[in-house]
């Protein structure tokens, strides 16, 4: 899919599934999508985005991405780690974010277990990059087809996940966990991002 990039004179392919009419899509593919990420709080964000996404389409939870940092204090994980029950309670009443129960009080189970291991590795950089051995899988595939919604090491961290306790972190949500936060790059050969 060809797209003239509104501050050049050049037109750039990029991966199939990006809908080029939607511009703040685009701008997720260009700017974030496979670009490694080591800060704990932009890691944290990535983790509760994916997981509430789970079952829906990653368009819904992007359009939604600046009601969820405002619901959930901008994605400091301390904060949302204290976030009372009617503090949640209220948030299943915000028709800016997913309204599920489950998901939302995930969340903050989910940034307990996030501030642990941020204790016991120092960050969690330290620990999600350890799945990959710091460096990003570069996949390189021909076509979209040829992307796996999941492999041996989404699997891993999924099940690592699961045994401390997190919720919404099944093997194909960390695999597009892992492509989001650039753990591994899955831009397609004739994508202008692919390496």
């Amino acid at each position: 899919m060809l797209f003239v990039s509104p501050r050049t004179d050049f037109c750039m392919q990029r991966c199939a599934w990006v809908p080029l009419d939607k511009a703040d899509y685009v701008q997720y593919h260009d700017l974030e999508w496979g670009v490694p990420v080591h800060d704990d709080r932009q890691l944290f964000e990535m983790l509760i985005l994916e997981g509430s996404q789970a079952g829906l389409n990653w368009y819904t939870i992007l359009k939604k991405r600046a009601a969820y940092r405002q619901a959930f204090h901008h994605f400091d994980p301390e904060a949302v780690a204290r976030m009372p029950d009617t503090e949640l309670e209220t948030l299943l009443n915000n028709p800016e974010i997913i309204r599920n129960r489950l998901k939302v009080y995930a969340a903050r189970d989910n940034a307990r277990i996030f501030l642990t291991i941020q204790k016991e590795f120092d960050s969690f950089d330290a620990y999600v990059w350890r799945f990959v051995d710091g460096q990003p899988l570069i996949n390189r595939p021909g076509s979209m087809l040829e992307v796996p919604v999941r492999n041996e090491i989404s699997d891993d961290l999924s099940k690592d996940l699961k045994k401390r306790g997190m919720r919404f972190v099944g093997p194909t949500i960390m695999y597009a966990y892992m492509q989001a936060v650039g753990m591994v790059n899955d831009h397609s050969t004739d994508c202008f991002k692919s390496l």
